[in-house]
């Protein structure tokens, strides 16, 4: 067969015709047709599932913050940079001594993730959102040592680490979940680096697809555990029910023997997750599937049952079933317990922290938001309109969620829809302010008590 010569020109502008066709492909596809706030609370509306040729892909470009620029506090909030200029942040550690680590980190090689021509446009806009810059693999320590709410030092306190994300300090041992393993290390108050070794405590499921790579932990009250969250491998199981063992679900992990087993499942990708300081249960933030409609189906926060199944992938928000999942499993369906509240669909709903007790401290946040939990949600790509892109406050009363969610930071998304920014992991400093990653913005933000904006509604378009 005699193979025509392709000139440079001619595959330039083959390959820009399939990035316009990728683009206007992804481009395509259904609407909301309802508000955020129908998604949002303990009984969200949930309209009939819609399919399309191809996904609804709206992603929001990168542009960043201008200079001199920053996010919007609620009234009686002002924010302000805690540090800047860092490698996409993505999850945060206040330490006792008030130094904080934050995790400069993105996904790890997946060379069997995003296959196809679906694959390939995901891969296109996850360009566009500014998702695939490479892992810095790094922890920083941030110091700010005159109190004045700026960290004015950093170091490189842990590095060559593997896509790391969630962090957990338990007495002078310090946790790091891996993109395929938790790891510790000899923590000593006040240094700056860690230069021994890891030392592995237990696998976690990984692979060469790792769809959800993120992996959270935190530990028990009485640090003889650990609880790691592990996403599923897939949207819907479109991988096989096989490469999901040990995934969408939180893993608890005995540190004594390094035992671990399943505490929760049916939970497709688990990140933030903090313990209710009234009744001490087990708190998560959870994104849900895509891929049936800009209005389905609501990423949510919910109390955590050992033992408990929350659907995925058969059924979602209790017995709705989902139909593109096969085999049906009904035995399953009919014992998936709803979440506790609706955070809106598709605002990637990823951060979680409960306010504490702060009162007197500098940074304490004003009255109304001394019990509930904060959320930060990272934005949506698979919705027309954006959802997301903000950081909301639940309240709170005797444990349970007891009202709307409230805007604490916004203005991530610019007036020409553009991201300067998008909150991921969210923290309680040692002075009672809110610390908040930006990993677009390489930022993170410090929300105290005093100035702010004119409040403003949770509601979304």
């Amino acid at each position: 067969m005699r193979t025509l010569p392709v000139s440079f020109p001619t595959l330039a502008a083959a390959l820009a015709a399939m990035t316009l066709a990728a683009t206007t492909l992804a481009g395509c596809g259904e609407q909301a047709t309802l508000p955020v706030s129908a998604g949002t609370g303990p009984n969200p509306t949930l309209p009939e599932p819609k399919e399309t040729m191809f996904p609804t892909v709206n992603i929001a470009t990168v542009a960043r913050w201008p200079d001199g620029t920053a996010p919007t506090a609620a009234a009686g909030m002002t924010v302000t940079p805690f540090a800047a200029g860092l490698d996409h942040p993505r999850w945060l550690l206040p330490l006792p001594n008030g130094d904080v680590l934050v995790a400069e980190t993105n996904a790890p090689p997946k060379p069997e993730d995003g296959k196809g021509i679906k694959g390939w446009v995901m891969g296109l806009v996850m360009g566009k959102a500014g998702a695939t810059t490479p892992s810095a693999n790094r922890i920083t320590l941030l110091r700010d040592a005159d109190g004045d709410g700026v960290a004015e030092t950093r170091f490189p306190f842990l590095e060559g680490l593997n896509s790391p994300f969630g962090m957990a300090l338990v007495g002078d041992t310090l946790y790091v979940a891996n993109s395929d393993a938790v790891v510790r290390f000899p923590y000593r108050a006040g240094d700056t680096r860690i230069t021994v070794p890891a030392t592995k405590v237990v696998d976690l499921p990984a692979g060469p697809i790792n769809h959800h790579w993120t992996k959270n932990i935190i530990a028990s009250r009485d640090g003889a555990r650990l609880y790691a969250t592990v996403g599923s491998n897939s949207n819907v199981a479109e991988n096989g029910i096989e490469a999901e063992q040990d995934r969408a679900a939180i893993l608890e992990i005995d540190l004594k023997t390094g035992a671990r087993r399943v505490f929760a499942s049916g939970l497709r990708n688990p990140n933030g997750m903090d313990w209710e300081p009234r009744t001490g249960a087990l708190w998560t933030a959870v994104n849900e599937r895509d891929e049936i409609g800009s209005d389905l189906v609501p990423d949510y926060m919910t109390s955590v049952k050992d033992g408990g199944f929350y659907g995925w992938p058969y059924s979602y928000y209790g017995q709705h079933v989902d139909q593109r999942v096969t085999p049906q499993r009904p035995d399953l369906v009919a014992k998936a317990i709803p979440p506790d509240y609706a955070l809106g669909p598709h605002t990637a709903s990823l951060g979680l922290v409960f306010a504490k007790p702060d009162a007197g401290r500098p940074g304490s946040l004003p009255p109304a938001f001394a019990e509930g939990v904060f959320i930060g949600q990272h934005g949506s790509w698979n919705r027309k309109p954006h959802s997301g892109y903000k950081v909301v406050f639940v309240p709170f009363a005797q444990g349970r969620p007891s009202g709307e969610p409230v805007d604490v930071l916004t203005g991530f998304l610019g007036p020409d829809e553009t991201a300067r920014g998008r909150p991921v992991g969210v923290a309680l400093a040692r002075d009672g302010a809110l610390l908040v990653a930006d990993d677009v913005g390489n930022a993170v933000w410090r929300v105290s008590g005093g100035g702010g904006a004119a409040p403003q509604s949770a509601e979304r378009p």
